[in-house]
């Protein structure tokens, strides 16, 4: 697990200075190691390749694993940001064709297997991963990230310059990235809490969308998608999805976990487990411990009951004796650690605070691995939407039959007569409205601001009210079709709100403190077979993720596999009422600062007053603090400095120049 940062031009353009100062920015990434190494390329137009990385040792402590890594056959670099968990397997097979290697690392699996097959390595590979490749001899950079995006990858193209990195904020301290808003990536943020890939909020830094690769070469950059879920469903075209679950499905199911849990604890050094008590996090612990008996958990509890899940996770402990402990977490905590929490963040998001304290403590007593829970409910159905969206997919049709001027009253009518329940009935009205401001009822569904409210909060006027029909979600809805309504809304999950928001937040709030997060539920072996189920039969016998409760079956106590469902969430509701109001206040309804950009401050008290009332969620003006106080830091500070907690561990190593 790394931090990576590169970049390819004109010789004038590689200026060393500037780059070394982008990979101190990922310090906290890789403390264990860092290196960096230019290549200087002759010709007509004369080039020049800097690559640099910040290494977390997990696999091969040894020196061996340094990076930047040449191969000495091919004349290949990489720099490399993941874990390959098959790397073992790869190499095995690399070896039956007479190649040699000089690590035990997976970094030269990657780079061997890149030697003999080329951008087909890709279909070896069974893991997180985020990686550059400077190719010898075709003199291009090829770049590729993971299939769900567990691992991010950042870049900017502009004329002959080409940056890429691990996190945006490593590309601003660069100094060679405009620190400008992106107005698209700031109605994404509006819209669903998280900027939507490949925008980001930065104008002119893209991020390499999950499951794509990317060839530089001669200045052209080709972008290509390597691999997607809606093959396993044109597998089965003749035979049709399954529709009936019977005993040899469920021992399938029960050996595709484990064989995805197992994987993830391959590493040099010890591996623990965020427990939270539910059904997620309790089967990676009931499944693991058949194998490896002395485990170690962790958890996030709360002085305020309600919230707390510590019974739950104290149960699963002790039913299967892990060495556990408890993180105590209060407002306290949270509203010191806030500038500290919101500088770890890369892009600002309404979710990561759990994260980035839970992996705080765990990293404080010397974890550099855990394992998450994090991706059942996306692939299992265990999220409300499974109900609530195709019977939304229904009902938008359903009004689509009915005369527009006939919709437009009825949801005139719904906004004046549930005014106390009033994102509900605004999503009601956009539903029935179908007037193409939202793309789908999947999207309104998850939508932080409902359109009529993004209208308001925007300064850039309704030119800036992007076209549902150009936004990201608009491509993932295009390959979505193809499944059934609950696995078209798996597939959108998976595709859109896990990893623009849950994997992104994820790592960045992990390796914040040089912590590897690793997430099992998310394995596309795993996802392929589940997807081969129809999406009736997984949403059987009224129990949230049925399926995941079979396969572990004989396993986990009842009273956690029928314990009422729950997101796991910080008691955000009580703490902006009370102990953080204050500091709430000063940043959304202070006429002193500077108001955030593109953004009506009237409406922004709006939202603070409306939230008061009981009108709107916490998540509505916690998005909008966030966002102020990050712009703050990163695009309007000249400085971007850091608020990790890593500090820096020493000057670079910089390899022999070609």
């Amino acid at each position: 697990m790394c931090g990576i940062l590169g970049a390819v031009g004109a010789p004038d353009e590689i200026r060393e200075e500037c780059l070394l100062q982008g990979l101190t920015g990922l310090a906290h990434r890789g403390p264990d190691d860092c290196g960096w190494h230019v290549i200087s390329q002759g010709g007509p137009k004369p080039t020049s390749m800097f690559l640099g990385n910040r290494r977390l040792a997990i696999l091969d402590l040894s020196p061996a694993g340094h990076q930047p890594m040449q191969d000495r056959d091919t004349g290949s670099w990489i720099v490399y940001n993941g874990e390959i968990y098959n790397f073992r397997e790869i190499r095995s097979e690399l070896e039956s064709h007479g190649i040699t290697f000089n690590s035990q690392s997976d970094t030269e699996v990657i780079l061997k297997a890149y030697g003999k097959w080329g951008a087909g390595c890709l279909d070896y590979f069974r893991g997180m991963f985020a990686f550059a490749i400077w190719d010898a001899g075709t003199r291009g950079l090829f770049l590729a990230r993971d299939r769900f995006g567990e691992k991010p990858l950042y870049y900017f193209h502009r004329d002959r310059l080409f940056l890429f990195a691990s996190e945006v904020r490593s590309l601003l301290r660069t100094g060679l990235v405009p620190r400008q808003l992106n107005e698209v990536g700031l109605m994404e943020y509006l819209r669903y809490g998280s900027v939507s890939a490949p925008d980001t909020l930065l104008r002119g830094v893209r991020s390499l969308p999950p499951a794509h690769c990317l060839l530089l070469k001669d200045g052209e950059a080709t972008l290509r998608k390597y691999w997607d879920l809606n093959s396993a469903e044109r597998d089965l075209a003749a035979s049709g999805p399954v529709r009936h679950i019977g005993r040899e499905t469920l021992i399938e199911l029960r050996t595709q976990l484990e064989d995805a849990i197992l994987l993830r604890t391959v590493s040099d050094v010890p591996v623990g487990i965020f427990l939270s008590g539910g059904v997620d996090s309790s089967a990676l612990v009931a499944l693991l411990s058949r194998k490896h008996p002395n485990l170690s958990t962790f958890s996030v509890v709360f002085n305020e009951l309600d919230y707390s899940e510590a019974q739950y996770s104290r149960s699963i402990s002790t039913h299967f004796g892990t060495d556990h402990h408890e993180i105590v977490i209060s407002s306290h905590a949270v509203v010191t650690s806030l500038p500290k929490i919101i500088g770890a963040m890369d892009q600002p998001t309404v979710d990561g605070v759990n994260t980035y304290l839970i992996s705080r403590e765990t990293r404080r007593m010397g974890y550099k691995v855990a394992l998450s829970g994090l991706g059942a409910d996306e692939i299992f159905g265990g999220y409300e939407t499974f109900r609530t969206v195709p019977r939304m997919e229904w009902f938008a049709w359903c009004a689509g039959t009915i005369n527009p001027r006939l919709r437009h009253l009825l949801a005139s009518i719904i906004r004046g007569a549930i005014s106390k329940h009033r994102p509900r009935a605004e999503k009601l009205a956009v539903l029935i409205e179908g007037d193409g401001s939202v793309p789908h009822p999947y999207a309104l569904a998850r939508m932080l601001f409902m359109p009529r409210q993004l209208r308001q909060l925007s300064l850039f006027g309704d030119g800036m009210d992007v076209d549902p029909a150009e936004a990201p979600l608009a491509d993932i809805l295009k390959w979505a079709q193809r499944f059934d309504p609950v696995n078209r809304t798996s597939y959108l999950e998976l595709r859109h709100y896990m990893p623009n928001t849950l994997l992104r937040d994820s790592d960045s709030m992990s390796m914040a403190h040089g912590l590897e997060l690793r997430v099992p539920f998310i394995d596309h072996k795993l996802a392929e077979f589940l997807f081969r189920i129809s999406g009736a039969a997984k949403l059987q016998r009224g129990l949230s993720k049925w399926l995941l409760i079979e396969a572990v079956q004989g396993l986990l106590p009842q009273q956690v596999v029928h314990r009422p469902k729950r997101g796991f969430t910080f008691p955000f509701e009580l703490w902006l009422k009370k102990e953080m109001r204050q500091d709430m206040e000063d940043v959304l309804l202070d006429t002193s600062a500077n108001p955030l950009t593109g953004v009506d401050r009237k409406f922004v008290a709006t939202v603070w007053k409306d939230f008061l009332a009981g009108k709107a969620t916490w998540s509505r003006p916690w998005s909008l603090y966030v966002l102020k106080q990050w712009v703050d830091m990163f695009l309007e500070s000249q400085t971007s400095s850091s608020t990790v907690d890593i500090q820096e561990p020493g000057r670079c190593q910089a390899m022999a120049r070609n």
